[in-house]
């Protein structure tokens, strides 16, 4: 909608925060049904839409075994999303990943730091 600003990876406020791109990956219980999934999903999104992120892709990988057991379990529903965001919603979506019951572990990185 603003492409002069979006070429520039600025916002059109004005506050100069550039926009960054991120992965998130989260890994789901594996007891979860597929509404479920789709609900947590839904509400990863809402917290990056609510900050003004934009979601790029949304991968679901499904269920994989764990690399190590976690609580006993030893599979998990993955899901991959990649967005982009201004530097401090990564933070708050951190904090809503450690406070949701249901996600057994999650990363998130910026890509544009390499």
């Amino acid at each position: 909608m603003y492409p002069r600003y979006a070429k520039h990876g600025l916002s059109p406020g004005g506050g100069g925060d550039m926009m960054r791109n991120y992965e998130t990956i989260f890994i789901l219980q594996p007891s979860f049904e597929e509404e479920e999934v789709n609900s947590y999903v839904e509400r990863v999104k809402g917290v990056i839409e609510s900050g003004n992120g934009v979601v790029d892709n949304v991968d679901l990988w499904g269920k994989r075994r764990l690399a190590y057991e976690i609580d006993k379990i030893n599979e998990g529903i993955y899901v991959l999303i990649n967005f982009q965001a201004e530097p401090e919603l990564p933070k708050e979506l951190d904090r809503i990943f450690r406070i949701t019951d249901g996600i057994l572990r999650h990363i998130i990185v910026n890509l544009d730091q390499k």
